[in-house]
């Protein structure tokens, strides 16, 4: 498959400074991230809050600036003054995590989904008409003919949710980034909004970042997967080989924090239980030695990517079993 996105030693920092601090600290949301993403596959990135996975999404729709790095949409590199900068924004689609503040409260539904189009200069009125209502039945939104006549406020939290990715689909994207589409939804509607989505995504070959801090729908719904942590890619491949064979301390650290069902589990021991940090300097050497049980003298140098199998990376000097 080829590549529709390609990030390059992305880097974005931002300064931070409380009311009463007297110096500022400096925030590396995103460091030195390489990756790419081919057409038609769902690429998750994953990680605990912070991590950098939002910034990212970002900084490929151009809403914010990199500070170093090259980012390329089907191998044309993307910057702030380039026109390649509106084929991106047109190829490449946003849903958010909050469906109610993504969309405008006092627009109809019809006139969310067809503001793109309008944006665009794409079609008549006529025809941004009917591709509303086309875009309604493919996520099953019914009946269309009314649903359009509605404001936010009168659907659930799902159909807006099915209002945001009808407004995305709307412009026939290539690729789409999904912030957390699910994590504000009931259990069971994010079943049936994840099997939309995946529906969707193989009817029309399009591309998926899936961003998400749940492992659990990472693994139904993505095929490869970048662990972040602290603006660092820690590990990176086939998402069974990465969830079933981790080899980064952090990544099965993840895994051990899913919820178990069963009250039994609750007494198991976990394979890793991250320590508390400690006052060192975490920008130098390996980010995660100050919470990692299996630090050793050599985490002070900072681990780069290696490879354990295939497509299988992992930055970590202690190899795990």
């Amino acid at each position: 498959m080829n590549e529709i996105i390609r990030i390059e030693h992305l880097k974005k920092y931002f300064t931070k400074k409380g009311m009463f601090e007297k110096e500022s600290n400096i925030v590396r949301a995103t460091d030195d991230i390489s990756f790419s993403v081919k057409k038609g596959e769902v690429f998750v990135l994953a990680g605990e809050s912070g991590s950098g996975k939002s910034t990212i999404a970002k900084l490929i729709l151009g809403s914010i600036k990199q500070d170093s790095g090259k980012i390329f949409f089907e191998n044309q590199e993307i910057s702030e003054n380039s026109v390649n900068l509106e084929k991106i924004r047109m190829g490449c689609q946003m849903i958010h995590q909050d469906p109610y503040d993504s969309i405008n409260p006092r627009m109809k539904i019809g006139d969310i989904i067809s503001e793109p189009l309008e944006i665009h200069n794409i079609g008549n009125k006529n025809e941004r008409k009917k591709r509303v209502i086309e875009v309604l039945h493919e996520v099953k939104l019914e009946p269309a003919q009314e649903i359009v006549k509605k404001y936010p406020h009168m659907l659930s939290g799902g159909q807006r949710q099915r209002v945001v990715l009808a407004r995305a689909l709307s412009l026939k994207p290539k690729a789409i980034l999904a912030d957390e589409p699910v994590s504000m939804l009931d259990v069971s509607i994010r079943a049936e909004m994840l099997e939309l989505m995946q529906e969707l995504q193989r009817k029309y070959n399009i591309s998926f970042i899936y961003i998400t801090h749940d492992l659990a729908t990472a693994r139904y719904f993505g095929q490869r997967i970048g662990i972040l942590y602290m603006g660092k890619i820690v590990e990176i491949g086939p998402i069974d080989q990465v969830l079933l064979s981790p080899k980064h301390p952090y990544t099965q650290a993840l895994i051990d924090a899913i919820s178990e069902p069963d009250p039994e589990n609750l007494k198991k021991e976990k394979e890793i239980r991250i320590k508390d940090p400690s006052n060192i300097d975490i920008l130098k050497g390996c980010r995660f030695r100050n919470r990692c049980p299996y630090v050793i003298d050599k985490c002070t140098v900072e681990p780069n990517l290696e490879k354990i199998d295939d497509e299988h990376y992992s930055a970590c000097h202690v190899k795990i079993n």
